[in-house]
């Protein structure tokens, strides 16, 4: 796709990555863990102007979910990296349907919604399935984390020939040295 077309509202998604009540509310799961950052907890309030114009003129907005699937007894299916990186998660964090999964919200209702299981949120999902059927042909990127969720989904629909356009100051990771090598081009490390 070519960047020079014309904005067309109907054939456009706000995708909204990962800005769950588990990750950003002080009763998630993130800040039981002492987790907390205000570049992040400062998305909703940046992404929020953008979502309401998307509404007005007709785009879609897309809220993409991290997940943590219950297992055997409910305990959740973590990732052996993830669990080092936050030992804190337990049974209850990131369940679909739970209100720690949900979206913000000061950034609801979403159109569109996609449980995501790894970074990307076209890896093992619809997300591709619902753009192509709904007819979005550009996306616009924002979230968290600048090196994980948002930058392998803005690679994923690269390779899947959709226009991207990432929101620079609508991303944030919890490291602002790391997202400032993000901006700069260089992705040392996955941050969740």
């Amino acid at each position: 796709m070519s960047h020079a077309h014309a904005f067309e509202p109907a054939r456009t998604a706000l995708v909204i990555v990962d800005l769950q009540n588990d990750f950003l509310h002080p009763d998630g799961a993130y800040a039981r863990g002492g987790q907390k950052n205000d570049d992040i907890a400062a998305l909703p309030g940046k992404i929020k102007p953008l979502a309401d114009a998307m509404r007005r003129c007709g785009g879609w907005i897309v809220s993409t979910h991290f997940t943590l699937v219950p297992g055997r007894g409910g305990e959740p299916i973590v990732s052996p990296h993830l669990l080092q990186l936050r030992p804190f998660l337990r049974k209850g964090d990131f369940v679909p349907g739970s209100w720690g999964h949900a979206l913000v919200d000061e950034l609801g209702p979403a159109d569109l919604s996609v449980e995501k299981v790894a970074y990307s949120a076209f890896y093992m999902t619809r997300l591709e399935w619902l753009l192509r059927k709904c007819g979005i042909e550009r996306l616009i990127v924002g979230g968290i984390v600048t090196n994980g969720g948002v930058a392998s989904t803005v690679r994923d629909a690269h390779v899947r020939d959709i226009d991207v356009t990432v929101l620079e100051d609508g991303c944030a990771t919890f490291s602002r040295e790391l997202h400032r090598g993000i901006e700069a081009g260089s992705s040392r490390r996955l941050d969740r």
